[in-house]
């Protein structure tokens, strides 16, 4: 079991590597295959997978014919926001990878890697003809043939297209989730560019010999103004390196799982040894005896331990295959699709996994092995190996030294009074938990002392006989169960954190909701401006306030800016400026919040930088408002200023008042009816729709704190199976003066059952602790609600008894079948 220890936290490190590098090289590879020789584009052009208006002129394909060095060129028309349908009605994909609406062209990638292809089918030839990409159209329903239903997020709104073709890559590779739908060009320019005859882009594909940067420089002598070339590896890297980012993110996001795996199997491989080295004292003095040095024993016990660790490693590396794939599958249910690319075993995930294994094995050893050359051969040799009181005075002092530390880094986080905050709240936590266990012998004496007392007049002498069993060695009671109190007090935290979060959002909506509806998109995207217009000619309908908001990039940072018209701010959103004049807001001047701006020592006057689609732009800060939840970014302009820097002209909210009567509900649910991505909500199910992620994102972090818990079980049967073996004489003993089978059972059964509620209790507690700092620390960010859900903290106290009374049956098993007189006999 402790091999099995080493086995899943050294998976869950190989599993991590692995589906990084898979999530990685897979996304490289496709951007790289999205991109031609050299781009052609607009100059300045915001790459944040926002729809544009800007375009370059279709003239410039034939001027580009003429180039030295020019193969073939081609125009394209691409646009995010468009989604298909499937025929159960539900929406394919849009969360997470974007959903792309293109004109389809056989154009060839840039280095001539092997691009996209009509693999079934032919291409879309004129309007009402569409092609898919091969997973969207299998988990959409659709073949060839039949008819597709779309929505976008353009004027046209739902379209219905007949599926002629099917589009994937030849030798392999997906999409990762993004969904593609393909028309033709004439088609593609009237969805995305109202018509115009021109292209967001043009790719020009260099002759054999010709570099990109040399193609690039001989197409950009032939550029009007306004109009760049670039080449593709360029653009290609413009476009990876936010995806690395956020590769590095998940990838750091399971790495932590992964470390509190192991730091939870190492209690186990401590306690092991520590048992396996007590029960071997007699055979370790007697090498002494004949000569073996303490560095000969010393070594002698962490050369089982590599040996442990090498064969862990090697079966974790194994494992950590398959615990990849089940990874892919859960980041799968986010939209986030795996299935068409091999997975990576890069030359560092099978060092991580054996330098892991190894070095956490033979690190959780040394103490162990390190306790054998204190005790003197005769010592030794006698049965007395219980720890000495003095050894758990100082397990107290180094358990409080490491709380106040943990105490003072956790607080110097939370607080954020030091750079990089996060390591800080990590290594508070961290060095809590071990300050907590490292004490636990002595502060949880009175809960086991309790448990005895409890025992002996629930169950009689079979209960006094399990509660002194727990009290006779505290340290490897404790260390046990510490295990278990390490996954329980983190899956605590994150039930208050998301129950607050819950609460707060709950609150936040009852207070600021001003409306009485609120039309939004599932997938966060824009969509027609034409869907408030017919909703303010629904009967009952008084105003209609609507809001805009994009994701643009500056100096390689992502940034929000949220847009609205003057008005709209005033009697809608209700904006509460502290400082400036909404009147002032106009082209290229933008509202500030109060916080944000404290933070970056704006004010009225001052010039602010914003990345908008044509640039960087630097606007005039006109006012600063107080906190206002409606708005979705500290950073606010108007709408008509978002339009005239090259986006499309689109709503996300509608704030909508009503005159109250009957029906009104329905009549606007009827305008979205034939596009599922726009929804309707009153105040109800607006909090629904706010909670789903928290709740979604909950149970990712117990599922994944699920495996921790999981070594901490094997820890408690492990334990007890170990003590069975060191108590076999006992045993036989207990049996030979009439204690019955189910007896013995019984009694190893409630050892168990105290292990696992001591680690309950103990990890509760500190759950709490934690939530609840940090919550206080969070309250400045919206979330100003703390509630603590003491059903779900109840119910993990009960499952802790379940997981002892499960825990205990293979070894009370084993306890029960010893033979009386065998056992009797055993030294």
């Amino acid at each position: 079991m402790s091999t099995f220890a080493i086995v899943i936290g050294v998976s869950f490190v190989v599993g991590t590597f692995v589906f990084s590098d898979t999530l990685s090289r897979s996304f490289t590879a496709l951007v790289a295959s999205g991109v031609g020789d050299v781009v052609v584009r607009p100059t300045d052009s915001n790459a944040a997978n926002e729809p544009s208006t800007r375009t370059v002129d279709p003239g410039l394909v034939e001027a580009f014919g003429d180039v030295k060095g020019v193969a073939r060129v081609d125009g394209n028309v691409r646009s995010a926001g468009v989604y298909v349908i499937g025929k159960d009605g539900k929406l394919i994909g849009g969360n997470g990878p974007p959903s792309f609406g293109a004109n389809w062209t056989d154009a060839p990638a840039g280095h001539d890697l092997e691009g996209t292809a009509i693999i079934a089918g032919r291409a879309p030839e004129k309007a009402d003809e569409v092609a898919l990409d091969s997973r969207t159209a299998s988990e959409a329903g659709y073949v060839i043939g039949q008819d597709v239903n779309l929505a976008t997020a353009t004027d046209r709104g739902a379209l219905t297209a007949e599926l002629v073709g099917i589009i994937g890559f030849p030798d392999g590779g997906s999409f990762n989730g993004a969904t593609l739908a393909a028309f033709d060009t004439a088609t593609a320019q009237d969805l995305f560019l109202d018509g115009q005859d021109a292209y967001t882009d043009i790719w020009v594909t260099a002759e054999p010999g010709t570099s990109q940067e040399d193609l690039a420089a001989a197409v950009a002598a032939e550029l009007p103004d306004g109009v760049e070339a670039v080449p593709g590896d360029e653009v290609a890297d413009e476009a990876a390196t936010p995806i690395q980012e956020a590769v590095g993110f998940i990838t750091t996001f399971l790495l932590i799982f992964a470390g509190i795996s192991l730091v939870v199997g190492a209690f186990l491989i401590v306690n092991t040894f520590s048992i396996l080295v007590a029960q071997r004292s007699r055979e370790l003095a007697l090498l002494r005896a004949l000569g073996a040095s303490k560095k000969q024993v010393n070594r002698s016990v962490l050369l089982e331990a590599f040996v442990l660790g090498l064969l862990g490693s090697t079966i974790g590396l194994g494992l950590g295959v398959l615990l990849a794939m089940g990874i892919r599958t859960l980041f799968a249910q986010f939209g986030l699709d795996l299935s068409g690319q091999p997975l990576i075993m890069a030359p560092r995930t099978v060092f991580a996994a054996y330098a892991v294994g190894v070095l956490v094995t033979m690190a959780a050893a040394f103490f162990p092995a390190r306790r054998t050359t204190r005790i003197a051969p005769v010592q030794a040799m006698r049965d007395d190996v219980a720890m000495p009181v003095s050894s758990l005075r100082r397990r107290l002092l180094i358990g409080l030294v490491l709380l106040a530390a943990g105490g003072s880094a956790l607080a110097a986080g939370l607080t954020g009074a030091v750079p990089r905050p996060g390591y800080f709240v990590g290594a508070g936590i961290l060095a809590i938990l071990l300050g907590v266990a490292s004490a636990s012998p002595v502060i949880s004496y009175p809960l086991l002392a309790a448990a005895a007392w409890a025992y002996s007049k629930m169950f009689g002498s079979i209960g006094a006989l399990a509660g002194q069993n727990s009290l006779r060695n505290p340290r490897r009671t404790t260390a046990t169960s510490s295990a278990l109190m390490i996954g329980l007090s983190l899956a605590c935290t994150m039930a208050i954190v998301g129950d607050s979060a819950k609460a707060s959002v709950d609150k936040t909506i009852e207070e600021n909701f001003v409306a009485d509806y609120i039309v939004s998109s599932l997938v966060g995207q824009p969509f027609s401006t034409g869907i408030g217009s017919e909703m303010a000619a629904v009967p009952g309908v008084q105003s209609v306030w609507a809001e805009r908001f994009v994701y643009t990039q500056l100096d390689g940072e992502g940034q929000a800016i949220a847009a609205a018209e003057p008005a709209v701010m005033r009697d809608g959103l209700h904006v509460d400026l502290v400082d400036g004049d909404l009147a002032d807001l106009g082209g290229d001047t933008v509202l500030l919040d109060e916080e944000y701006a404290d933070d970056e020592g704006l004010g009225v006057g001052d010039d602010l930088e914003v990345g908008l689609a044509d640039g960087p732009h630097t606007m005039r800060v006109v006012g600063v408002f107080a906190e206002n939840p409606l708005l979705f970014s500290p950073i606010v302009t108007t709408t008509q200023t978002l339009i005239a820097a090259g986006h499309r002209d689109s709503d996300n909210f509608l704030i909508i008042d009503s005159d109250g009567r009957d029906g009104v509900k329905s009549a606007l649910e009827a305008v979205v009816k034939d596009s599922p991505i726009v929804t309707v909500k009153d105040q109800e199910g607006l909090a629904a729709e706010q909670r789903k992620p928290i709740d979604q994102l909950v149970l990712m972090i117990f599922a994944l704190l699920g495996l921790a818990l999981l070594i901490a079980v094997l820890g408690i049967v492990n334990t007890l199976a170990l003590s069975i073996i060191e108590r076999t004489r006992e045993i036989g003993l207990l049996r030979a003066i009439g204690v019955s089978r189910p007896q013995l059972r019984r009694m190893v059964t409630l050892e168990s059952v105290v292990i696992a509620v001591l680690g309950a209790v103990l990890g509760v507690v500190l759950g709490i602790g934690f939530g609840i700092a940090l919550m206080h620390a969070l309250r400045e960010e919206g979330l100003e609600v703390i509630s603590v859900p003491f059903g779900q903290l109840v119910t993990f106290l009960v499952v802790s008894v379940v997981i002892g009374v499960l825990a205990a049956i293979l070894p009370a098993r084993r306890a029960a079948k010893l033979d009386v007189l065998r056992a009797i006999g055993a030294e």
